[in-house]
């Protein structure tokens, strides 16, 4: 028998199943949670297969060794740990509901969730600004964007997420959670822990909105702006041929910013909304699954480089 001021084991055990959450991640359907599973995991598969190829192509094919390309490789990375953050947390929630999630695992997975989102942002925006100088500034592309300028930009995207998602998941983990633990999402983000908060949480969210702002709003502004300077620039090509060109080089960002930003915007833009948790999870399905698996084939599919490059590094042509 252990000292009478020491809890035995499974009062321990006990404690640490009350303080875990539980993701209720489409609960509502429970009917259909093997078919998602599936459908799911397919996504998943393709998300790692599709981003993992752009990674090798870029790296490989000495053709796609230009700024465009490598930061497409930094957004397939991006892509690739978003998705394994995401995931298989999501797989193992439809496969076994109920299971818990330790309040360490759950912090770890937004702070991730936020790096990713964050950094995601910054790189559109860099990848937008790199197609006006290709388009606006053809003279002077080559001398700007140097390979250390790329690097730089690059590593600042990745490094610029961290310290807003630490102090945003540190900030909101400190707050007390009272009553039943059960997440009405698939993934811990900030809007379905915040009402499982029993505190007021009004400058939070409120610096929260701020943040929004600043990452994802002026971002998308930014981009907006190099893209009328794009099509300002693109219609006065005097050549059919040269307009065509420019704006294939600028669809498949364009869409991938609309796909992203339309969804993350009207998430963390409004984090304590009044839309149902079903809604909020399709949408954030979005830009979680849907987004990170469409981005290879948006830029392969409708990119003559990028097939060929697959053609000389895979088939040897």
């Amino acid at each position: 028998m252990p000292p009478f001021w020491e809890a035995p084991p499974w009062a321990n055990q006990s404690r640490a199943r009350e303080l875990e959450f539980v993701l209720l991640g489409f609960a509502h359907v429970p009917s259909l949670r093997p078919m998602l599973a599936a459908l799911f995991l397919a996504a998943f598969l393709l998300t790692m297969s599709g981003n993992s190829l752009i990674v090798l192509l870029t790296s490989l094919d000495f053709g796609l060794r230009t700024p465009m390309y490598f930061f497409l490789r930094q957004l397939a990375l991006v892509e690739i740990c978003f998705s394994l953050d995401v995931a298989p947390r999501l797989l193992v929630t439809l496969l076994q509901p109920g299971r818990g999630v330790s309040p360490t695992s759950c912090a770890l997975q937004l702070l991730l969730v936020l790096s990713c989102v964050t950094s995601e942002c910054f790189l559109l925006m860099v990848m937008a600004w790199d197609r006006f100088l290709a388009i606006c500034r053809p003279l002077r592309y080559g001398a700007i964007m140097s390979p250390q300028l790329c690097y730089l930009l690059a590593t600042t995207c990745w490094l610029a997420g961290i310290p807003v998602a630490l102090v945003f998941t540190i900030w909101l983990f400190n707050f007390p959670f009272c009553g039943p633990r059960g997440i009405r999402h698939f993934f811990c983000d900030i809007a379905p822990l915040l009402s499982l908060v029993c505190a007021d949480t009004r400058v939070f969210e409120a610096n929260v909105f701020v943040a929004t702002v600043l990452v994802i709003m002026v971002p998308f502004c930014l981009i907006a702006t190099s893209y009328v300077m794009i099509l300002v620039a693109v219609l006065r090509m005097p050549s059919a041929s040269g307009r065509h060109k420019a704006l294939s080089t600028c669809a498949s960002h364009l869409i991938v910013v609309i796909l992203f930003y339309g969804t993350t915007g009207v998430i963390h833009l409004r984090p304590k909304a009044s839309y149902s948790p079903e809604s909020k999870q399709v949408v954030s399905l979005s830009y979680t699954m849907v987004t990170p698996m469409l981005n290879p084939l948006i830029y392969s599919l409708r990119n003559k480089e990028v097939k060929a490059a697959f053609g000389r590094v895979c088939c040897g042509r």
